[in-house]
């Protein structure tokens, strides 16, 4: 389980005398041996049988048990437990909207339970473990990046924290590459004013990612493009303040000097506006 949820599943030595058991008892998913229905047996014997199939990766079968574990004995321990293990088990069966579903459950009925910060965890992941497979549509990306920040704030002393940080900014850093995708696919087809527009994003709101040097560049490549050389050279003064020994600098000196030009700061427009900021410290 990702960051570290030992507290959560309970299957370890243990298992093998407890899930193997629950496991002879409970052979179909309706029904007991001898046709007995699932009101036969205990809350912890169908908990066991959740974690057994677990063990044997069928995480579907394991979300079945552990909700009627939550089903067949409300409000018990076992379905607090339960509830959990079955965000879980839908996670790892990559069903992840019943998981962000059985999360916000849990996240409802037990707010001040230990297990909060990892249904809250849980959630954030069921949106973060989207995030490439939903193309350009960055819907799930902002839905990710807004329950991993309600981890690092709510939680900010959990074993998960740490974890939620780092997907917050690999989640951020994603945003900024779908906008630089964007900017190119404008770049290559001479759509420079749209292109810019892309390429601003990434300058002014996602400052602090890994593009933001390449978004400077081509922010030169365009301007030059279309003959704005006060942009082009503020652009490639701003590159050169912050990341001089990158090649995004050495491109854009080329491309400048190649015209006679040389980086620096000229006219009013908003990329002075960014320059002025990082002389005073506010660049990032």
């Amino acid at each position: 389980m990702a960051g570290g949820g030992s507290r959560v599943l309970t299957i370890a030595a243990a298992l093998a005398a407890l899930g193997l058991a629950g496991c002879g008892e409970l052979e179909r998913k309706d029904v007991g041996p001898g046709g007995a229905p699932l009101e036969a047996f205990t809350a912890k014997q169908i908990f066991e049988r959740g974690e057994y199939e677990l063990d044997e990766n069928d995480a579907e079968d394991a979300a079945f048990y552990f909700g009627e574990v939550e089903r067949l004995y409300p409000y018990s321990d076992w379905a607090k437990r339960a509830l959990i293990m079955q965000a879980f088990a839908y996670h790892q069966d990559k069903d992840y909207v019943n998981a962000r579903s059985a999360a916000q459950r849990f996240i409802d009925f037990y707010p001040a339970d230990d297990d909060a910060a990892y249904a809250q965890y849980l959630l954030a992941l069921s949106y973060y473990d989207q995030i490439e497979l939903v193309g350009r549509d960055q819907g799930l990306t902002f839905q990710a990046l807004q329950a991993l920040r309600t981890v690092i704030e709510r939680y900010p002393d959990s074993e998960y924290a740490r974890s939620a940080i780092l997907k917050f900014d690999l989640a951020f850093d994603h945003l900024a590459g779908k906008e630089m995708e964007i900017g190119r696919y404008y770049l290559k087809r001479d759509h420079f004013a749209a292109a810019i527009n892309r390429f601003r994003v990434v300058v002014e709101d996602f400052q602090t990612t890994t593009h933001t040097p390449e978004a400077l560049h081509r922010l030169v490549e365009s301007y030059l493009s279309l003959g704005l050389t006060d942009e082009a050279r503020t652009a490639a003064a701003i590159l050169g303040y912050n990341y001089r020994s990158t090649e995004w600098y050495e491109d854009s000196y080329r491309l400048l000097t190649g015209q006679g030009l040389e980086p620096g700061v000229f006219g009013d427009n908003w990329l002075s506006a960014v320059y002025r900021q990082m002389i005073k410290g506010e660049w990032l």
